[in-house]
């Protein structure tokens, strides 16, 4: 085994490039290789095993080592791979079906495509031509909020404008942007409540919609709760007033639940926490738990009905592996584990139990703020000063030094630094989450030793 580690570590430092990572983290020492998984662990090439707090990138919600979706994935390889152009599969069909039959609109129609940054496109697009259809011709801008991450795709990463966005250059044409949900650092003076937030930045929206002409306006998106914005839970009359804004003005709403969506934050999609009904909802990542890449737009009757007629109505888009049948298959066994296993309910309570014990984190003076407490998505923020909220300095390399403390403590995490995101499996349970919170507070201990 230490030839083949060794091997493929070289292979590595001279061949690969690593998703988020500098290469430079680990052209030496080599990158993590994990080789099996189980529920919400995950064992390396040397055989140490680790708790996966981030479900493999957000995704990984049925958790791992789920034989049902492999013998779905090898029955559907062997019966038929891909259909002929224009043509489907059961397993495609079945799994439209299924979703009409979770989302809050029955009468949906899903797009299938390969990823989140696909949904994200394919929504955008959609929007546009739906406004078109419905008598907006000149409608082309989209508003996204700050600090918000839809996806790394040309036009995708002009919405939100995050890091992604930097060596990209001039943005999508028509990108508008407004300021994010943030309850711990609030947009405005004083110590506002959560509404008097929500209400401002309604305030603020409904006033740049204005300036900016709303029948150039196409879209509004944005996610129910945003992870990149570090897991900011509004309350629910800010979700609300985008539904009342986006009909007042004509505008689509679009709920970005790449990561929010298949029970993430206790329900099946997120915009149902807080009670409203988007236009377009694009998902990804949960659909098949990581099992295999699929992403899907799903348009209400009224948004999928306004492409019914001629090719002048058209929804005129092709995606080569959208929808394809590996993947749908593996969704649609991917949803049944949801239901058998109840894993929605299960979000549900261990997020509560999660958030209670994360507020025992509170001991320690550089834990400024602790959300969570909707469904398995939860977020620790780590300041230098907990009164004023200052940050530590970037030459303090806490992302590098949080990371390698949780790894210590047998956690694989994410960027772990300003923000500790935690975004378990589905399926952890009460131990699994004690053994994940004890972990993040001795990680939490190392790094008051270093200041």
């Amino acid at each position: 085994m230490k030839n083949n580690l060794e091997n493929l570590k070289s292979i590595a430092s001279e061949h690969l490039f690593m998703h988020g990572v500098q290469i430079n983290d680990w052209k030496n020492e080599g990158p993590m290789i994990f080789v099996e998984g189980e529920g919400s662990w995950v064992t390396d090439i040397e055989g140490k095993k680790y708790l996966d707090m981030m479900g493999g990138l957000w995704f990984k919600s049925a958790g791992y080592g789920r034989k049902k979706i492999a013998d779905a994935v090898y029955k559907q390889m062997t019966e038929i791979s891909s259909p002929p152009a224009n043509s489907t599969t059961e397993s495609t069909i079945l799994l439209a079906g299924k979703i009409s039959e979770i989302y809050s609109d029955k009468k949906c129609r899903t797009f299938f495509v390969s990823g989140g940054s696909e949904a994200v496109e394919t929504a955008v697009k959609m929007a546009k031509k739906f406004q078109i259809n419905s008598g907006k011709p000149r409608a082309y801008k989209v508003i996204s909020r700050r600090n918000s991450y839809h996806g790394s795709t040309a036009m995708a990463v002009s919405l939100g404008r995050t890091f992604t966005a930097d060596p990209m250059g001039p943005e999508m044409i028509g990108n508008i942007h407004v300021a994010n949900y943030n309850a711990y650092r609030p947009p405005i003076p004083g110590n506002p409540t959560p509404e008097e937030i929500s209400e401002w930045l309604i305030y603020e929206l409904e006033h740049v919609i204005i300036q900016n002409d709303p029948d150039t306006i196409a879209a509004i998106i944005a996610e129910p709760v945003s992870a990149a914005n570090g897991i900011h839970i509004p309350p629910k009359s800010y979700w609300e007033g985008l539904r009342r804004i986006s009909d007042k003005y004509q505008l689509v709403l679009i709920s970005d639940e790449v990561i929010n969506g298949f029970g993430r934050l206790g329900e099946w999609f997120g915009s149902q926490c807080f009670g409203i009904q988007p236009d377009i909802t694009t998902v990804a990542k949960g659909i098949t738990s990581g099992y295999a890449p699929l992403g899907a737009v799903i348009a209400t009757k009224k948004v999928a009905d306004s492409f019914l007629g001629g090719q002048k109505e058209m929804f005129y888009h092709l995606i080569t592996f959208g929808g394809h049948p590996i993947s749908t298959a593996a969704a649609n066994a991917n949803l049944e584990i949801f239901t058998e296993e109840n894993l929605i309910e299960n979000s549900k309570k261990m997020g509560n139990y999660l958030f209670e014990k994360l507020q025992l984190l509170y001991e320690y003076p550089i834990v400024g703020d602790v959300r969570g407490g909707l469904g398995l998505l939860a977020g620790v923020e780590i300041v230098r000063d907990r009164k004023t909220k200052e940050k530590f300095p970037p030459d303090m390399n806490l992302m590098k030094k949080m990371t390698k403390n949780l790894l210590k403590n047998g956690i694989v995490s994410f960027r772990a630094g300003d923000i500790i995101s935690i975004c378990p499996p589905l399926s952890i349970n009460h131990s699994e989450i004690d053994f994940m919170v004890e972990g993040i507070e001795s990680s939490i201990k190392s790094i008051l030793k270093d200041i």
